[in-house]
């Protein structure tokens, strides 16, 4: 009887092949990314320390800058000054709003370009993330914004016309802070996404580096087309600024980095102390952007 039931629902799903069970085979997806000099670190400041602001950063990590600008970056209306700041340690797109920020815009970290927004977008979805809201036209190209598990925002941007940036020196890290909520699902969906290698998961990684002297912390790294990325997975109990600090730039020299930034207003929040095998300080430079600056050793 067994054997009679088994051939009757075979018969059935041939011929309904939509009745078929679906099983978890996904399939490989394209890898959209561009280059980590194509990846920036959105700034939102005051629009009155715009230029102070873009003046720190400079002179802290060397570089130049695009033309400032005056632009409507959202798809509803507003105004918005906007320059990108191109460093060899890494990239800021700046933005100084005269209107009110509309929503979901601000909490986004980053932005990466992509070779094809559409399906890059499709694919982010198929990996477990969310859009924000539609697609729609910037300037000078189109943007999407989407959020992964864990409620990591970025944004995936496209260019009308293509830039041409000099690569980095120094590829700045994405530095991501998750409960072990979210940590396995965030770290499944991009790196299935960005098509990530993980470098290294430590799972009694010394909590010193995020504040949490005394405990132990699981750190992963992950590296992918969009550059680097370092996820810290704690109890969530950080104390300030850490948490804050969406980038870490890695420089050749601490000390000179740090006595620049002072040279040009920006605040050391974090003394340089020694964790794992870097040297690591915080800053928070003019206009409140609070990042990580390190140093291997």
């Amino acid at each position: 009887m067994k054997r009679f039931t088994l051939i009757i629902a075979t018969a059935i799903l041939v011929a309904n092949p939509a009745l078929a069970p679906v099983f978890a085979t996904e399939k490989a997806s394209a890898d959209y990314a561009v280059g980590a000099q194509y990846d920036t670190t959105h700034v939102y400041v005051p629009q009155d320390q715009f230029d102070t602001f873009v003046t720190s950063f400079v002179a802290t990590f060397g570089g130049t800058t695009s033309k400032q600008g005056q632009f409507q970056v959202t798809p509803t209306k507003s105004l918005t000054k906007s320059q990108l700041v191109l460093t060899p340690a890494g990239t800021v797109s700046v933005f100084g709003f005269r209107t009110p920020i509309p929503y979901p815009f601000g909490d986004e970290r980053t932005g990466y370009l992509v070779t094809d927004l559409d399906t890059a977008v499709k694919s982010a979805v198929s990996h477990g993330a969310v859009r924000r809201l539609a697609t729609f036209p910037d300037p000078i190209g189109r943007d999407s914004v989407i959020q992964w598990p864990g409620g990591v925002n970025m944004q995936l941007y496209w260019h009308t016309t293509k830039p041409s940036y000099a690569p980095l020196q120094n590829a700045p890290e994405n530095r991501i802070y998750l409960t072990a909520d979210a940590a396995d699902s965030f770290i499944r969906s991009w790196t299935g996404f960005a098509h990530g290698k993980i470098v290294s998961d430590d799972e009694a990684a010394q909590g010193a580096e995020i504040g949490q002297a005394g405990k132990t912390i699981r750190r992963v790294e992950i590296r992918s087309g969009y550059g680097d990325m370092v996820v810290f997975v704690s109890d969530g109990h950080l104390p300030w600024p850490y948490g804050r600090d969406m980038t870490g730039y890695d420089v050749s020299n601490l000390a000179d980095t740090l006595a620049k930034a002072s040279a040009a207003g920006v605040e050391t929040l974090v003394a340089p102390f020694s964790v794992g095998h870097r040297e690591s300080a915080i800053v928070r430079f003019p206009g409140g952007y609070i990042a990580e600056i390190h140093q291997k050793i």
